[in-house]
This record gives structure tokens, C-alpha cells and sequence, in this order.
């Protein structure tokens, strides 16, 4: 393990939120895990030593209020209200209570509503998607969907993005219109799929008119990002986000 200990980088979500609303989403940048986890990675499940995970967790609780609420994601679409439980989504309603979710090259997306009264996070890889977790998070919200924004975070861009034809069928079977999310890939049978793009149709058939971030691909940007897809051993990110009193 490194010796060296740095100060993290953030990427600060440019959306309207609430004054009242904080989020960010941690880059590779900063940290302490020597490669193939360099710099700042937060996964305990992807083989780093375990000391630098818990420094580099220590150096993000600096910037947080409290302890985040740490998920065992499982690509499902539960979503929790208390942490520390199997989920890909967790919502809170009490100041300091941080959501968080991990990802390399899944997409990250965070929620508020207009008001700052209830925010969320959730973990959307294409099973998940798919199967609806941006879905049961904004029900979760237990607010209207014209005062709920989102956001959406760094993932494996579209150029990128290499599926079997059963992903596109699985998408197109909940929404034929998901077709024009995909574009034929280089080889005979594959496509390409914009993550973006699914999400965006997904949040605006909800009734979510207030959409940003995307278009920033984990898996093109090595200096920033953590990618599974490009490296297969590698580290986590976090997307956060919590409400002040």
C-alpha cells in the first residue's frame, strides 16, 4: 500500500438542486490504493488491501456529514431506506443521512425533489435497468414526478458499450422504442448501447422532466475513471448525495 495520502477529487453534479441539496461523485483521483485500484478506490469487494480502502473511506468521510449508507449492490432493483442491506438504491429524508452508491462503468444516478425534502441515489448497470430500479427509486421518493431532477453520472459511453442481442430484446420487450438507444457494434450479432439514452427514455416515460449530466464514458477516460470493462481489476466510485438541516 501507498504511503502517500492525497485529497480526493470530486465531480460536482451541474443540475438546479436545492441549496439545501450537496452531492458529489468521487473520481479515481487522490487515495492511497497502488495499482491496479489507483488512486481513491472505495470497493472492499474488489481485491485492494483492506487498510487502503478504509483510508480512503476515512479521507472521504472528511467531506461528509456522516457515515455514507454503504449498499451490497447486487444488479437488483430493491431500494433501501436504511443502509447496509442488499440494494441498488437507497433514498433518505433526514439531514445528514448519505446515499450512496459504487460504480465502474454501471450508471450512477442521484434524485431530489424541487423542494430538498427527499433525495436518492441509484445504481442502474443494465440489468437493473432494465428490470426497473430507477423505477421503484422514484416511487420510493413517495413524491410527484414533475418535482423530482436527476442526474446522471460518468458510464461506459455508447461507443463502448458492447451487448448481445438479449439485452436489446430484454429492453425493447418493456419499451420498443429502446431501439434507438442501440446501433449495430463491429461484430456480427452485437450491438452498441447507450446507457444515457435507456435511463433518459426510463425517467421521462416516469414523468421526470428535469434530466442532466451524461456523456461522460469511464471507460474512454482511464486518467479519471475506474473501469471494469477496460480493466477488469480495478476500483470503485461513489455517487452521494444528502440533504442539510
Amino acid at each position: 500500500m501507498s504511503e502517500t495520502r492525497t485529497d480526493p477529487f470530486f465531480l460536482m453534479p451541474d443540475w438546479p438542486a436545492p441549496a439545501n441539496v450537496m452531492a458529489l461523485m468521487t473520481t479515481r483521483h487522490g487515495g492511497v490504493s497502488s495499482a491496479p485500484w489507483d488512486g481513491f478506490n472505495l470497493g472492499t469487494h474488489v481485491g485492494d488491501h483492506p487498510e487502503a480502502v478504509a483510508a480512503n473511506r476515512a479521507l472521504l468521510r472528511q467531506h461528509l456529514p456522516a457515515e455514507p449508507k454503504w449498499l451490497n449492490q447486487v444488479h437488483g432493483t430493491a431500494v433501501s431506506l436504511t443502509g447496509h442491506c442488499d440494494a441498488d438504491a437507497s433514498v433518505a429524508r433526514a439531514a445528514d443521512d448519505v446515499c450512496v452508491i459504487m460504480t465502474a462503468d454501471c450508471l450512477p444516478v442521484l434524485f431530489c425533489d424541487r423542494a430538498g425534502t427527499v433525495v436518492a441515489a441509484a445504481h442502474a448497470g443494465w440489468r437493473g435497468l432494465c428490470n426497473g430500479v430507477l423505477e421503484a427509486t422514484l416511487e420510493s421518493m413517495q413524491c410527484p414526478a414533475e418535482e423530482i431532477m436527476a442526474w446522471l453520472g460518468p458510464a461506459i459511453g455508447p461507443d463502448q458499450f458492447e451487448v448481445g442481442a438479449e439485452v436489446r430484446e430484454a429492453f425493447m420487450a418493456h419499451d420498443p422504442q429502446a431501439a434507438s438507444a442501440f446501433k449495430p457494434g463491429a461484430t456480427d450479432g452485437k450491438w452498441l448501447a447507450d446507457i444515457y439514452a435507456l435511463a433518459g427514455q426510463r425517467l421521462a416515460a416516469a414523468g421526470i422532466g428535469s434530466i442532466h449530466g451524461g456523456g461522460l464514458c469511464t471507460v474512454s477516460d482511464s486518467r479519471n475513471f475506474f473501469s471494469y470493462r477496460r480493466d477488469k481489476q480495478t476500483g470503485r466510485m461513489a455517487a452521494l448525495i444528502w440533504l442539510t438541516s
